[in-house]
């Protein structure tokens, strides 16, 4: 039987307000009560990491620009089947979304999935013009239910008496947490955002979000909060399962499938390399492969090429391990190899750099790299490219014709080969070079365009058993 599921989107006045340490410390607090199913609205490999480590569970994306509506309501209600609670992290503003709309933005997100909000909002230097600010947030679009009120970076006592007060006065939100600034939980970050949780940098912050959360959150309001869950037509069907993530070996269930456990086996098999320079992947991408190819994940740091059908490299760090993944020339040879002899091979953003040439770091050093791309990528310490894409896409042994829309995120520049051939023709975002992304060679495609969760997997698979016959 169908039920709707008891969910609340933490969202922020802006980016850096702290909704990330609050919806990280909410599943940290819920998921010694109860199985909690985490999510995060937008493009995002590196939250939903710590999500997932937190919750023993993964945490999905939940976009409706590059998946659209019904996408977001059927991975959500996938999800959600079997959990207690939902925790969803929004992205940067409530309302901020693909340029002056709300598509993509965490409202429209909640919009679609009927969801309450829960607002958190800096305080630092204000006091009663807190109550204007969550009254705007709260009256700017009607269709959204801001159904509560956290408070971060709350000066003293009384300055949090203060706030609240007028918040209560002018508006019947109530404030269901108060956060001292002195409680400012520090996750150390880089070029592309927070440490991913298998890197291992702080092993108590889950301990310290946990404490944060049951000193300065009314739990039990929140939770109540969260029953405010309106039924839009997607609610979650008894049975299913999210438990378990892409993490290091958390879903290897020791033959080399990587199902976690209970699956059919398949005809074709795809390596996926999986280690700390390659581990940007989305858990609904992963799935959609699991469902027509046995997995097997493999480090290019650590292993040799394993014998597969074809081949998927995500994004990452290889900028980071350069070095390491240069001196494996074995490994590369055998990519090489593979590739030449029609393997079909997928690369995005970090997993197309290893499959250049080389690859050129910040201090002017060239290593070699696997050397199936004709290209060469050069290190900046400039952002060269940052948001949403849409692409027309034209023949190729991965992705089918149409159109695809992603998202791109990188510190680098690819220089490419006069004759070389592309597969999309770039209508939003950078891409490569002039205009075109996916860099064809042989049966490989790299592009720096990262496929969307809800990817279209079919072409792929088609093009792997195709190699098998």
């Amino acid at each position: 039987m169908a039920k709707t599921m008891p969910a609340i989107l933490i969202a922020g006045t802006h980016s850096g307000v702290g909704k990330t340490t609050v919806a990280m410390a909410l599943m940290a607090a819920f998921a010694r009560r109860c199985a909690v199913a985490p999510f995060k609205v937008g493009p995002d490999y590196i939250d939903p990491s710590h999500h997932t480590a937190i919750c023993g569970r993964a945490s999905r994306n939940l976009d409706t620009f590059m998946m659209g509506e019904e996408r977001v309501r059927e991975t959500f209600a996938r999800a959600a089947a079997d959990a207690d609670i939902c925790v969803i992290e929004g992205a940067m503003g409530l309302y901020d979304g693909m340029g002056s709309s709300d598509v993509a933005s965490a409202a429209h997100v909640a919009r679609v999935l009927g969801l309450p909000v829960i607002l958190v909002v800096d305080v630092k230097g204000v006091s009663r013009s807190a109550a204007a600010i969550v009254k705007g947030y709260c009256d700017f679009d009607e269709r959204i239910n801001v159904a509560g009120v956290i408070l971060n970076k709350v000066g003293s006592p009384r300055h949090g008496d203060m706030v609240r007060t007028a918040i209560q006065q002018e508006l019947p939100v109530p404030v269901v947490g108060e956060i001292p600034k002195s409680s400012r939980i520090e996750l150390p970050s880089r070029h592309l955002g927070l440490y991913m949780a298998h890197e291992g940098y702080r092993k108590d912050y889950v301990t310290e979000l946990e404490s944060l959360a049951e000193d300065h959150l009314d739990i039990a309001a929140i939770r109540d909060i969260a029953q405010q869950t309106r039924d839009t037509g997607y609610a979650a069907a008894d049975g299913g399962s999210s438990v378990g993530g892409v993490g290091f070996g958390d879903e290897d269930d020791g033959d080399g499938n990587g199902d976690g456990g209970g699956s059919t086996r398949h005809d074709i098999t795809i390596g996926v390399a999986r280690d700390p320079a390659f581990c940007f992947y989305y858990r609904d991408l992963i799935d959609s492969l699991k469902r027509d190819a046995n997995l097997v994940f493999w480090s290019p740091l650590a292993d040799d090429l394993p014998e597969a059908d074809g081949f998927y490299f995500g994004g990452g760090y290889p900028e980071l391990y350069v070095g390491e993944l240069s001196a494996r020339s074995k490994t590369r040879k055998e990519i090489r190899d593979a590739a030449a002899d029609g393997v079909p091979i997928y690369g995005e953003c970090g997993g197309m750099i290893y499959l250049c040439e080389s690859l050129i770091d910040l201090d002017g050093n060239a290593y070699p790299m696997a050397g199936v791309l004709p290209a060469e990528t050069a290190m900046t310490n400039r952002l060269q490219a940052l948001g949403y894409t849409d692409a027309t896409v034209s023949g190729n042994p991965v992705v089918p014709r149409g159109r695809i829309r992603g998202h791109e995120f990188h510190y680098s520049e690819t220089n490419c080969a006069p004759d070389a051939r592309f597969a999309y023709r770039m209508n939003r975002g950078k891409g490569i070079s002039g205009g075109m992304d996916g860099l064809l060679e042989y049966a490989t495609l790299g592009s720096y365009m990262h496929a969307p969760p809800s990817f279209d997997v079919s072409r792929f698979i088609e093009s792997c058993r195709r190699h098998v016959r």
